[in-house]
């Protein structure tokens, strides 16, 4: 693991990291992740992505490299510029996240990247339809209904009572992002 730590702070251009304080700490070695996938996010090539993943996901503790994962999956759908390209971008990851070793994590992350995709593809002009939010999360319902203009098909078909009273408080105030 400390090679792998050295090898990833080094790609990446994260200065300052005490090398041994990550490898005995996860919580350490959690806040070393942030900085490399804000990094690896903040880049201007892709390139270096499925290598940058593939070594945070040999950490030991899954549950610190699913969750460095997943902040970079939300902060590459938040640059990027349509749904198409976000979904290329993430099948090309697919083999490298398959190497999780929890069913539920790799359920996890593919759950992530289908609301992400769904999340693009409203910004791109998409209105969704009741049937199209059985296949997202509460978390995207959430998410869309405090911030996307899809708003009348979530004050009625929004799973939770929550998720419809935010997008019913949202359209009352007729906000948009």
């Amino acid at each position: 693991m400390r090679t792998d730590l050295i090898g990833l702070v080094a790609r990446v251009g994260v200065d300052d990291v005490n090398v041994d304080d990550a490898v005995a700490d996860e919580h350490v070695r959690s806040a070393v992740y942030r900085r490399v996938v804000e990094a690896t996010a903040d880049a201007a090539s892709r390139e270096d992505d499925r290598v940058v993943v593939a070594t945070i996901l040999r950490d030991p503790v899954e549950s610190v490299s699913r969750t460095a994962v997943v902040d970079l999956v939300d902060r590459i759908a938040t640059g990027a510029t349509d749904a198409a390209w976000f979904r290329r971008w993430a099948a090309e990851l697919q083999p490298v996240l398959d190497e999780l070793r929890s069913e539920g994590n790799r359920e996890f992350l593919r759950r992530r990247v289908r609301d992400r995709v769904f999340w693009l593809s409203i910004k791109d002009g998409r209105t969704p339809v009741p049937a199209d939010l059985g296949d997202v999360t509460d978390w995207m319902q959430r998410l869309l209904a405090d911030e996307s203009t899809s708003l009348p098909v979530l004050t009625e078909h929004g799973s939770t009572r929550k998720i419809r009273n935010v997008a019913k408080h949202r359209a009352g105030r007729g906000q948009q992002p």
